[in-house]
């Protein structure tokens, strides 16, 4: 059998975009318009080229951690909940242990509870316990069991918190009471890189990038989905890009449907399908969709772009009874947290708290590739005005923990 020599070139087209978004990150031209031939509409059998090289430069933590005496140490707890989903946890954990070191308190390991009534886990059922323990090592010391604790004074928290809110608002209640319960809660997301570093700032960077990692068992199941989609990217170098796009939150956002613009939250799946089509994508890029089973209205993305799984396509089915076919729907945020992590190219569909975190992370671990959709008009459009501004402006709070 011949081979089809446009079947060719569309694969080597489609390596080529991810070469070139790699190397414009690598270069840092972010604020300068890259040349864009006069032939690179979406008609043209030549594409803009939008490629990722590899990662990345990897970074390095810019803050020294100060460790803590034992003989300081308090006798008091600090407890607290992981809830609502794996982009909660690390702004969850990031707080905890900065309230707990700056009061020297015993941090209790918190417990998982979703969104509904009774939904609990234990901390070691989603992520590992030691690598926790030991991240937090001569910072924090750590209580894996839950004491038994009397006269356990809840304290609203707000996410990022400041020396100043723990002074006025936390410190005279745990030296009171001597055990707080925390309840974060998130006032708006603010993810600003700091201008001022200081010590609560670094244990701030540890908390949100250095003690969560996802226990084995979690963790093979992103490995063998992420391997699972490297395989089907044959045509493009094993690439693939991850899309944070649920069908759910679109519909409460009345996002379906409507008309894009650059100030828009969200985006539906034939606007996501016009954006990678005017930025030169081609019908060979592979695409992993955060909305764990397919629905009707992915059609449009995936009649454009073929190659569009969901979890329900690629999880393996030894799998699917433990973490995809139950009504808890917090293993399945985890997973999709750590494969938009995993991805070569990253695309919010929704704006908010997922995107903020998972951008932190990929910054942290070199893959700044991110993409913000905004409607195109034209037929065609330069990469460069669609990366994320985390990266091209450099405000990402991980870039006040890593340089």
């Amino acid at each position: 059998m011949g081979v089809d020599p446009r079947q060719v070139l569309a694969g080597v087209l489609t390596i080529t975009m991810f070469v070139m978004l790699g190397d414009m990150i690598k270069r840092d031209h972010f604020d300068s318009q890259l040349p864009v031939d006069s032939d690179t509409s979406i008609h043209s059998t030549r594409k803009q080229s939008l490629v990722i090289d590899g990662d990345g430069p990897s970074l390095k933590p810019c803050l020294p951690i100060p460790l803590i005496e034992e003989a300081d140490e308090s006798q008091g707890f600090v407890t607290f909940s992981l809830t609502n989903g794996p982009e909660y946890h690390v702004s969850q954990i990031a707080d905890a242990v900065v309230i707990a070191r700056y009061l020297r308190a015993n941090l209790v390991l918190p417990d998982i509870r979703g969104s509904e009534p009774g939904d609990r886990r234990n901390f070691e059922e989603v992520y590992d316990v030691e690598h926790f323990v030991k991240s937090l090592n001569g910072v924090v010391k750590v209580t894996k069991s839950q004491p038994s604790i009397r006269n356990l004074a809840v304290v609203k928290v707000p996410s990022r918190i400041t020396e100043e809110y723990i002074v006025d608002n936390i410190e005279p209640i745990f030296r009171s009471k001597g055990n707080i319960r925390l309840a974060t809660y998130f006032p708006s997301v603010n993810m600003k890189k700091l201008k001022d570093n200081s010590n609560i700032d670094a244990i701030a960077c540890l908390g949100m990038f250095g003690t969560l990692e996802l226990q084995p068992q979690v963790n093979g199941v992103v490995e063998s989905m992420v391997e699972r989609l490297r395989t089907l990217s044959r045509k493009s170098n094993g690439q693939f890009i991850a899309v944070d796009l649920r069908v759910d939150i679109l519909e409460k956002k009345s996002c379906q449907g409507n008309s894009g613009s650059r100030s828009k939250s969200c985006f539906g799946p034939q606007e996501i399908a016009m954006f990678f089509r005017k930025l030169g994508f081609n019908k060979d890029t592979t695409i992993y969709l955060t909305q764990s089973r397919w629905d009707s209205s992915l059609d449009a993305l995936k009649d454009l772009f073929p190659r569009t799984y969901t979890k329900e396509s690629i999880m393996p089915i030894d799998k699917k009874a433990k973490f995809l076919d139950t009504e808890n729907s917090e293993l399945e945020k985890v997973i999709d947290f750590y494969m938009c992590s995993q991805s070569d190219v990253f695309v919010p569909a929704i704006s908010g708290l997922f995107y903020a975190n998972v951008a932190g992370k990929r910054i942290a671990s070199g893959k700044t590739q991110i993409l913000v959709p905004a409607d195109i008009s034209g037929s065609s459009a330069s990469l460069t005005d669609y990366i994320s501004h985390y990266v091209s402006k450099r405000n990402h709070f991980a870039y006040s923990c890593f340089c």
